[in-house]
């Protein structure tokens, strides 16, 4: 596997990214987990205009459903000690101000700049994840409350909580004023970090992390769901205990337990608080992509080859806390990263 790397932007404490289609073109966003600004990208790494310059505090963002080009965003979540006030805010392309057309790489034109509307969805103390999951037609948004109280620094008593409510086709109507109402679905979920919208007998599920046993009892910031070794039933990856520093695999047996199969071999003095976490279909391999903020700082790619775990490095010395990836219009696999400790975006190019 052969990657090509971009630097695409130097945004301070880089965090968050999103899909984005507006006008029927292909976009991503990079938002800022401190005070900094959100970006829109053309899909070959152009950045195109800035959605806003503050307050930032971005965990989370996603496209509405069936929307031209508006999404939803956390807002306010600096930190587990500085997030009392977050929300989820609902950020809508207006009219576009034409300030002369481009070409990007692939020879799509776009205006430079887009006028953006920001109103509050609703407010979510301490929301760290969401997301919008479609059922019978219906969909919902799910939204993961790292702690459901706070009183000093890392004040963990107070266990988090996951939200639900039908999301409306038409969101006009919701601002500060009048928010969506959310639904307490689930409580007790202590350090509600990780969230992963995966399929679950043919419909869109949550598997969510924490230190809560439900199919497995390791504490676990974030998980995911892949089956590697094509057996036809998915690989559990975990990510343990909270920002830890121990990635391991599990195997379901024939009795539907979860069994240890894999862990990184990496020292766990050089693997410290791994973070970015991706799963899918990476050059026609299931491929788990993780990478970690302190230690190597490295980002690597997990495969099922010959038998046996394999891991190749992206990149180090990054500390990287989030990835997005995409199929590029060119047909090639993308992978956009925030790499928080540097302060750098940056976007890797696969090739066999």
């Amino acid at each position: 596997m052969k990657v090509e790397k971009k630097v695409i932007s130097n945004l301070e404490k880089c965090y968050a990214m999103s899909e984005l289609n507006h006008q029927g073109k292909r976009y991503f966003l990079v938002a800022a987990e401190k005070n900094n600004p959100c970006y829109l990208f053309s899909e070959s790494g152009e950045k195109l205009d800035t959605v806003w310059t503050g307050p930032g505090g971005v965990m989370t963002m996603t496209q509405v459903p069936g929307s031209d080009g508006q999404f939803l965003s956390t807002r306010k979540f600096y930190s587990p000690n500085d997030s009392r006030d977050a929300s989820i805010v609902i950020a809508t392309p207006k009219t576009s101000v034409d300030m002369g057309l481009k070409k990007d790489g692939f020879g799509l034109e776009f205006n430079e700049r887009i006028d953006w509307e920001i109103r509050t969805l609703c407010d979510a103390p301490f929301v760290h994840r969401f997301g919008i999951l479609n059922r019978n037609g219906v969909n919902y948004l799910f939204v993961c409350c790292l702690k459901s109280g706070h009183e000093y620094k890392n004040d963990w008593r107070f266990p988090g909580e996951c939200f639900a409510a039908v999301l409306p086709d038409d969101l006009s109507e919701f601002d500060k004023d009048h928010q969506l109402h959310l639904k307490k679905i689930k409580s007790g979920l202590l350090r509600n970090h990780g969230y992963c919208k995966i399929s679950w007998n043919g419909h869109d599920a949550a598997l969510i992390g924490c230190e809560h046993r439900q199919i497995c009892s390791i504490p676990a910031s974030d998980s995911v769901l892949l089956d590697f070794d094509g057996d036809g039933k998915p690989e559990l990856g975990t990510i343990s205990p909270f920002h830890g520093n121990s990635l391991t695999i599990y195997h379901l047996d024939e009795f539907g337990n979860y069994i240890p199969c894999w862990k990184l071999p990496d020292p766990e003095s050089e693997t410290e608080m791994l973070h970015a976490t991706w799963a899918g279909n990476l050059l026609n391999k299931p491929t788990w992509v993780v990478g970690w903020r302190k230690g190597t700082r490295k980002t690597i790619a997990i495969t099922f080859e010959n038998g046996a775990y394999q891991t190749q490095v992206i990149d180090e010395n990054t500390g990287c806390a989030n990835v997005l990836h995409f199929v590029n219009s060119a047909g090639q696999d993308v992978i956009v990263a925030t790499n928080r400790e540097i302060d750098e975006a940056a976007m890797y190019t696969f090739s066999e």
